[in-house]
């Protein structure tokens, strides 16, 4: 897109936010509404003209599904008699199958390698965000489930866009990516019990049953997607290293399906029979799929991570438009306070994340990678656990505004960053010039 074009959707953008605001004080809601839409679709295709903003493009596209939700939630809630809130837990899994699917145990080798920074950053990551969480929640008074669903944000692990901003920002990756996957599969234990812990006062929370669902939700697809990994590529890894990772992934089905034993009190036949199934959706499925896909495709992999990558940015924004449609009434009340309180959260996680790092000597690039780890969430979890509470309208509230608020204050922090080179870097690159040039 040319930057003409680009500045003349700006114009019809920055018009119609003018106008719709008027039309909306005015009360005419009927004309107000499109054009606060319009408004927001011409800035996102606008913002694509230049490269400095190109990245918030996805970012108001989900505040265009945001306000089309809030204005007309009758078509985000059903389609006929289907219950959309019932898309969340498939999109989810599929998501999560998507970030399994670009990993391998390689990724888990940063705890050797770097093992003061991930015990740092997944430390920091699961102290200062459920406690920030908590006094957000007790100093505001919010409502008992808009509290709940405040202190579930704070207690989920890190997601996929925290390594996304690790990488703009030159921050160290590999440490991003370890301390994100340790953080995702402590969250069966921690989540759990850091919510009963803090959250208990607000909402009952049974510690067995979301410890289910979020084996269910992320470990298992992640589990899946790793599994397709490894036989998606031929070669890739020796046939003794596959067979201690399919009995890795074996007993983590196995355990689960234990954990379903206990938290649904089944009996020996229903356990077998929800390990059977799952044997076959998250063990059997990928190993077919991928050497399937790899039969016709040639071990062409890449349009594979582009379809998943389109799709978990779009599952993204279904998520949070659903649950902005279900709770539509109680953000109207608490709107405005939940969004500068979600900005503190996420504020002081980068700030605290930031400041640990450096009390304990770590080198500028882990600091601005613990920021991002400690202060990003994965408010698809905690959407999908406020879904099984069966509390989307209420608790899933707090994580539908962390998300998009979050991606947005990120990339303005990664950005800002990017102009700033950690200490050394430049002096590094410099060095590397002139060998190059003698």
């Amino acid at each position: 897109m040319n930057k003409k074009l680009s500045l003349s959707l700006l114009a019809i953008s920055a018009i119609s936010f003018l106008s719709s605001f008027y039309c909306l004080a005015s009360d005419a809601v009927s004309i107000g509404g499109p054009l606060l839409i319009a408004a927001f679709i011409a800035l996102a295709l606008g913002v694509r003209g230049f490269q400095s903003a190109k990245g918030f493009s996805y970012t108001i596209w989900i505040f265009t599904a945001v306000t089309a939700s809030m204005f007309y939630p009758q078509f985000f809630v059903s389609v006929g008699e289907f219950q959309l809130k019932l898309l969340i837990v498939p999109l989810l899994q599929i998501i999560m199958f998507g970030m399994g699917s670009q990993m391998s145990f390689e990724d888990f080798t940063g705890v050797i390698k770097m093992p003061k920074g991930v015990f740092i950053g997944v430390g920091a990551h699961y102290m200062i965000m459920p406690l920030v969480g908590f006094g957000i929640a007790h100093i505001f008074n919010f409502p008992p489930e808009i509290s709940a669903g405040i202190i579930l944000i704070g207690c989920v692990p890190s997601g996929l866009a925290s390594n996304v901003m690790s990488y703009i920002s030159r921050a160290n990756l590999a440490l991003a990516v370890t301390i994100g996957a340790i953080s995702t599969l402590l969250s069966p234990f921690v989540t759990p019990f850091l919510m009963k812990w803090l959250g208990g006062q607000y909402i009952e929370v049974n510690f067995w049953s979301m410890m289910l669902d979020i084996l269910n939700m992320i470990i298992l697809p992640v589990v899946a997607g790793f599994i397709f990994n490894l036989f998606s590529i031929s070669g890739k890894e020796k046939m003794r290293s596959k067979i201690i990772q399919l009995i890795a992934y074996f007993v983590i089905i196995l355990l689960t399906n234990l954990v379903y034993m206990k938290s649904k009190n089944a009996d020996l036949d229903g356990f077998f029979l929800a390990f059977a199934k799952s044997l076959g959706w998250f063990y059997v499925l990928p190993m077919v799929g991928a050497v399937l896909i790899r039969y016709y495709m040639k071990g062409d992999n890449q349009w594979m991570g582009k379809v998943l990558s389109f799709i978990s940015m779009l599952g993204i924004a279904i998520i949070i438009t659903i649950i902005t449609a279900a709770g539509r009434d109680s953000l109207l009340k608490v709107g405005v306070l939940l969004i500068i309180t979600s900005f503190l959260h996420n504020i002081t996680g980068y700030t605290l994340g930031y400041s640990i790092s450096w009390l304990f000597g770590m080198p500028e690039k882990d600091r601005r990678t613990v920021a991002f780890e400690v202060g990003m969430q994965n408010g698809g979890l905690a959407s999908g656990l406020a879904l099984q509470m069966g509390k989307l309208a209420t608790v899933g509230l707090a994580p539908a505004i962390f998300g998009p608020l979050m991606n947005v204050t990120g990339s303005a922090l990664a950005t800002w960053w990017r102009s700033k080179p950690p200490k050394g870097e430049d002096e590094n690159l410099a060095a590397k010039t002139d060998l190059q040039n003698n």
